[in-house]
């Protein structure tokens, strides 16, 4: 609905409009250039269409709280469909990693396929009849405190059209991952071959016969050098700092599930202890090969800084045969040749950096108390860090993937229900909370 005509009319009613007619007219006084159309909405905004978002709306749903998802890219989970390699899968079980309300097929296998999970989030989104806005990029986000509601402006990537969207609610689901990392290389101009991020990265077929160094040792490097070995390349390995591998499952079972069934009983330091020294009777000790450990065990060490271990899929072994080399930091880059802090060069085709995404919040969100302006990640660290002032919410900023979305998606659904109905308590009259009374008294007779 147009927002300037629902505006008008909820002034005689509602105090929250009083005194916002004047001050519009005066902006509208003041410029003659086009004004961005103003949509008006009863219920949250999020902005983000990946898994986070999607679990937040579905959420929502259940609870008879309609909301509108906008998404700058095309589809939805765009960084699973437009910016992973081919052979991705989850890291984890699909136990661990399924959205509320709707587990995953049975037929699945227990790390389904990028396309499996995609077809999983495509089935998510049908069923709670989620319908993202498409091809729009959020230019700003701002509290106005004279009308209490968030002014949410956008821009549609195809006709360009200006959109400023007015919430009492703003849900910040671009998550962790929403722009990639490109490390400032000396001499990455001087090189000659081909550089790209692995969000550019699909498949090793491309660089059949050619002698690649992939920047990064996490799961997404590690995995990459793996799939450039299955397709007769020669990669190398930039190993700059210290990691933890271990085996992907333990005794039969998940290392992951394992480790969450041990910390109910254990704690982590004794988790830990039990995790590395199952590690080193499986691997062996990975510091021979170039892969020195942190001296703070892997649980310790993400519970503290997020950093996620290496779960092998197979690249320890390539590593030890030698099929993949691993390699110092680089110091610089030549025409075709990298040379490394220890005084080595050696001639390379390619180069992958698999340097990992960061948040993009700083750029749109115009706040600073709940985000820092730094990293663009919530100030209060997990578990509190999902919610702020003013009606604003944080959903997929956990380090905890996938099970952390969640979480914090149902968290933010049982808040804004909160909300909505100690509005109707305490202001029964008001035009804004009887918007939503019919859907909050629908949810409440399911």
């Amino acid at each position: 609905m147009d927002c300037s005509r629902e505006i008008e009319g909820k002034q005689v009613h509602d105090p929250i409009f009083v005194n916002n007619k004047s001050r519009m007219n005066h902006h509208h006084n003041k410029s003659s250039s086009p004004t961005p159309r103003c949509i008006y909405v009863t219920g949250p905004v999020i902005v983000g269409a990946g898994p986070s978002g999607l679990a937040t709306a579905a959420c929502l749903k259940k609870i008879g709280v309609e909301s509108v998802v906008l998404e700058r890219s095309n589809c939805i989970a765009s960084l699973w469909q437009l910016k992973t390699y081919n052979r991705l899968s989850l890291h984890l079980p699909k136990q661990f990693c399924e959205l509320p309300l709707m587990g995953f097929p049975s037929e699945f296998p227990t790390y389904p396929s990028k396309k499996q999970f995609v077809d999983y989030l495509e089935a998510y989104a049908d069923k709670f009849e989620i319908k993202p806005r498409f091809d729009q990029t959020v230019l700003q986000a701002v509290y106005d405190p004279t009308i209490r509601f968030w002014r949410v402006k956008c821009v549609g990537m195809k006709e360009g059209e200006e959109t400023e969207y007015m919430c009492r609610w703003l849900v910040v689901a671009t998550g962790e991952n929403a722009e990639a990392v490109v490390p400032e290389i000396e001499g990455k101009e001087e090189f000659l071959g081909d550089i790209r991020h692995t969000s550019l990265y699909k498949s090793g077929e491309d660089f059949r016969g050619k002698k690649v160094l992939v920047v990064g040792c996490g799961n997404s490097g590690m995995e990459v050098c793996l799939d450039l070995c299955n397709h007769n390349a020669m990669p190398s390995l930039v190993v700059r700092d210290t990691v933890h591998v271990l085996p992907r499952e333990m005794l039969g079972k998940s290392t992951f599930g394992l480790s969450m069934w041990l910390l109910k009983w254990l704690p982590m330091q004794l988790v830990d202890r039990f995790l590395l020294i199952v590690s080193w009777l499986m691997l062996g000790d990975t510091a021979r090969f170039g892969l020195d450990r942190p001296h703070l065990g892997p649980l310790q060490l993400k519970n503290l800084s997020g950093k996620t271990p290496v779960l092998d899929v197979g690249t320890l072994a390539k590593i030890k045969s030698g099929d993949i080399k691993v390699c110092p930091g680089i110091k610089r880059l030549k025409r075709y040749a990298a040379e490394f802090i220890d005084g080595r060069t050696e001639n390379f085709d390619a180069i992958i950096l698999a340097t990992g995404y960061k948040s993009n919040v700083p750029i749109w969100l115009k706040e600073s108390e709940m985000f820092s302006e730094k990293d663009g990640l919530p100030r209060r660290p997990f578990p509190n860090g999902w919610k702020g002032e003013s009606g604003l919410y944080a959903v997929g900023f956990t380090k905890r993937g996938l099970l952390g979305a969640s979480m914090d998606a149902k968290k933010i659904a049982s808040d804004i229900k909160r909300c909505c109905e100690a509005e109707a308590k305490h202001h029964p009259m008001t035009t804004f909370t009887r918007s939503l009374l019919p859907a909050t008294q629908s949810s409440s007779s399911n």
